[in-house]
C-alpha cells in the first residue's frame, strides 16, 4: 500500500488560522497507524502538523498526555494549535535527531544515550501516573492474544488458543505490586525518543496510548527494541541501572521478563497484521527480531507455562517472518 503523502483537505485553511498561512508543508514518514505527518516551513520556523483523522484516530489522548508530561518537566512537544472535528494538530518540532539514528551514526555514543533514557524513566516513575486508563490482566490478555489471532493463522498453525490464554492468566497474576501505577507510555524506543538540538533533553514522541501501570513496560520497549537490535550486555547493564537506582530487586526482574515475553508476542501479533490487514508488509521483516527478544524472556524460569506452551505449539522453523514462512 502506497501511503498518500499529500495534506490533508483542511490543511490550508487550518495553517492560515494558526498564523501559518502561506508555509510549505512537506510529508514525513508515517508510522504504524492512520496518523500522518508533515513539516511546516515558514521562513525560519517549523512545525509538525499531525493528520489523525476521524473516526479512525483520536489526537486528543495525545494532546492531554503531551501536556501532563511538560506539566511534569518532561520534554513532549508543545500543541501550537488544534481542530479535533478535523484531526488535525500542528505541534512543535523536534527535528530529526532521532535516538536510534545517531547512534547508528555515533556507536560510542550508544551507553551515555541509553542511560539518560532509562534515567529518564526512573524520574517518569517517580510522578503520579497520568489520568488514563489501568493497564490491567484484561489489556495485556487481549494483547498477547494478537499472537494466535494473527501470527499463527498466517503461518499454517492451528494451535491452542485457550491454552495460550490459560498459560498466560497463570503468569500475570504475578504482576500484582503494592507500589502505586505509574504512567507507562507503551511506545518507548529509539525511534520516539528525539535529541532535541542544543539541548541534554530526550524529547518524547508517540504517547498517545499511555496507560497507567507497571514501570517494567517502558524498559522492556526501550531495550527490546523491535526497530533495532539492542545487545544482551546493553540490556543487562541498562536494567541493571534502572534496579539500582531504584532500589527494585527479584520482583522487577520476573515483571521485567513477564512484560517482555507479553509484549514481544504482541507486537508479532501486530506486526503480521500490520502486513495482512492493512497492506504494509515490512512490518513482517521486523518479527525476527522480535522473536529473537521473545525467546530470551522465554528462557526465565517465571516464563516456564507460557514457554511450554510454544515449545508445544509453534515448532522453531515457524517462529520468524510470517510473510517468508507463508510464502506470500
Amino acid at each position: 500500500m502506497v501511503p498518500d503523502m499529500n495534506p490533508p483537505a483542511g490543511a490550508t485553511d487550518f495553517l492560515t488560522a494558526a498564523g501559518w498561512e502561506g508555509a510549505e508543508v512537506r510529508p514525513l514518514a508515517g508510522d504504524a497507524s492512520f496518523r500522518r505527518y508533515f513539516r511546516v516551513v515558514d521562513h525560519d520556523r517549523s512545525a509538525i502538523l499531525m493528520d489523525a483523522p476521524p473516526p479512525q484516530e483520536d489526537p486528543r489522548p495525545f494532546i492531554a498526555i503531551a501536556q501532563w508530561l511538560t506539566g511534569n518537566g518532561f520534554a513532549a512537544p508543545d500543541i501550537l494549535h488544534q481542530d479535533l472535528e478535523q484531526g488535525l494538530v500542528l505541534i512543535q518540532d523536534f527535528g530529526d535527531a532521532r535516538l536510534k539514528e545517531t547512534v547508528e551514526a555515533a556507536p560510542e555514543s550508544e551507553l551515555r544515550l541509553y542511560e539518560a533514557a532509562v534515567d529518564l524513566l526512573v524520574r517518569l516513575g517517580q510522578e503520579e501516573a497520568a489520568d488514563v486508563p489501568p493497564y490491567d490482566l484484561a489489556v495485556y490478555q487481549r494483547e498477547a492474544g494478537l499472537l494466535t489471532e494473527w501470527y499463527c493463522p498466517a503461518v499454517g498453525l492451528e494451535v491452542d488458543a485457550q491454552g495460550y490464554a490459560d498459560a498466560w492468566a497463570s503468569i500475570l497474576s504475578t504482576l500484582k505490586t503494592d507500589a502505586p501505577p505509574v504512567t507507562v507510555l507503551r511506545d518507548y524506543h529509539a525511534e520516539n525518543i528525539m535529541l532535541i538540538e542544543g539541548s541534554e533533553t530526550l524529547g518524547l514522541l508517540d504517547f498517545q496510548d499511555a496507560l497507567a501501570g507497571h514501570p517494567a513496560y517502558d524498559l522492556v520497549s526501550l531495550l527490546q527494541d523491535a526497530r533495532r537490535d539492542v545487545a544482551a550486555s546493553l540490556e543487562t547493564a541498562m536494567l541493571d541501572r534502572y534496579k539500582r537506582i531504584t532500589g527494585a530487586g527479584d520482583a522487577f526482574d520476573v515483571a521485567y521478563h513477564v512484560l517482555g515475553a507479553q509484549r514481544n508476542a504482541k507486537i508479532i501479533g501486530i506486526f503480521t497484521r500490520l502486513w495482512q490487514r492493512d497492506g504494509k508488509p515490512r512490518y513482517a521483516g521486523l518479527c525476527p527480531r522480535v522473536w529473537s527478544y521473545l525467546e530470551r524472556d522465554l528462557k526465565h524460569p517465571a516464563l516456564k507455562p507460557v514457554a511450554d506452551w510454544f515449545d508445544a505449539n509453534i515448532p522453531a522453523e515457524l517462529r520468524g517472518d510470517p510473510l517468508v514462512i507463508a510464502g506470500a
